[in-house]
């Protein structure tokens, strides 16, 4: 057994909001360690500040296991310049907040989605006292703001491209969710590979034990997660046109798509479906994680879909594992590490990003398969040997220790 780990987190979202960041640290809170997190106030996904952090001042409380110290924040909103100065005060506050705090600590565990800065308060921190800092990468910068129309010749995209490699250059490790993000990291910055680590995300409990599907007189797609434009939504929505205006229907089953989450895409999606008459298409809006067993038991199969674009063809979203965790196939309309994946679990089919034909023709393959039922249960076991908690947890706990100083 490992000795007790006095860990610093830090990410500019976390509980209450529903992040993944701080569930690793949950983990470790219950394998004895102590861990101290450092977030921002939650106000993620729609960019207003949740009920009881109205004041938007420090905060602490536990939750978990974890001591959480929740910094002030300009809120998200919705528009593009209170998310720049969103993305830009949890940084300031989250850095004034650390200097602040003793040499008390091991190691300090930085989760960084977007933006990058979020990891600099970890830096100064480790800095300042000669701590090791383990960088855990959900989300490659500057890559991830092509996705939002950032051109890589801008001024902008250089600005954060040089921020972004002084970051990455300064963590002593980095963690990475896809395998494919290691070329990024070792091609654009020039990262030693021995720094770079591949740890896959986990699924929560709720989904590792889903009812079984009860006999209905539908056949269900299932979309569940954050509905934003990387993960190009509008996809599902031409292809259920498609099958909508075939009027396809299998023995006697009509063909249904459920969208569950909410984003930034969400309202332009409802509008395209209205303008359309889509109407073999649901949209749930975002539920709360113990209403999600009833919708993964509703579908059929699940889906997800990403952009055609090069650095987001990098991504593996924690939403593929916790499908397989469910014993749920896959059907995928995405390029690069989803589909690798997919293809080595045997657990579904993949077309090619935004190729709502080749989508149409998967699905109408899928429900007249044979192996469905195998694909469900290939999916449950890859989901137990790579992407376990036991399986993923214990590589942290190692890789945590062998940081500390």
């Amino acid at each position: 057994m490992m000795e007790r780990m006095k860990i610093l987190a830090t990410c500019q979202y976390g509980w209450p909001e529903p992040y993944p960041s701080l569930y690793p640290m949950e983990e470790m809170a219950k394998r004895g360690h102590y861990v101290h997190a450092v977030t921002g106030v939650p106000n993620y996904p729609m960019g207003e500040i949740f009920e009881g952090y109205e004041h938007n001042r420090i905060k602490e409380e536990d939750h978990n296991g974890i001591h959480i110290t929740h910094v002030p924040v300009i809120p998200r909103k919705q528009d593009a310049v209170h998310r720049l100065l969103n993305y830009h005060s949890y940084p300031i506050s989250a850095k004034r907040q650390l200097l602040r705090l003793r040499e008390d600590y091991d190691v300090i565990f930085a989760n960084q989605s977007s933006p990058v800065m979020m990891v600099e308060p970890a830096i100064a921190y480790g800095k300042k006292h000669n701590k090791k800092v383990v960088m855990y990468c959900m989300d490659l910068w500057p890559a991830s703001l092509c996705v939002g129309g950032i051109k890589k010749n801008s001024a902008l995209y250089k600005y954060y491209w040089k921020r972004s490699k002084r970051i990455y250059s300064s963590v002593d490790v980095i963690l990475v969710t896809s395998k494919m993000f290691k070329n990024y990291f070792i091609e654009e910055f020039g990262i030693s590979e021995e720094r770079v680590i591949y740890l896959p995300q986990y699924a929560l409990a709720e989904f590792n034990s889903i009812p079984k599907t009860e006999s209905k007189d539908t056949i269900d797609f299932v979309f569940a997660g954050n509905v934003g434009k990387a993960q190009n939504l509008g996809v599902i929505l031409r292809a259920a046109k498609i099958i909508q205006e075939e009027n396809f229907i299998y023995q006697g089953k009509i063909i249904r798509f459920h969208i569950v989450g909410n984003g930034q895409e969400l309202e332009t999606l409802k509008t395209y479906a209205l303008e359309n008459s889509i109407n073999n298409v649901i949209f749930h809006g975002r539920r709360p994680t113990e209403d999600m067993p009833k919708y993964y038991s509703l579908a059929d199969a699940m889906i997800v879909t990403m952009l055609p674009d090069p650095f987001v063809s990098l991504t593996l979203p924690a939403k593929v594992q916790s499908y397989m965790a469910a014993g749920k196939p896959i059907i995928a309309c995405a390029d690069g590490e989803i589909p690798m994946v997919i293809n080595e679990a045997k657990c579904g089919l993949c077309a090619k990003a935004d190729d709502e034909k080749g989508l149409v023709e998967l699905i109408k393959l899928f429900i007249q398969s044979d192996l469905k039922e195998n694909m469900g249960k290939n999916s449950k076991e890859y989901y137990r040997e790579h992407f376990s908690v036991e399986v993923v947890i214990n590589k942290l706990e190692t890789v945590l220790y062998e940081s500390c100083n």
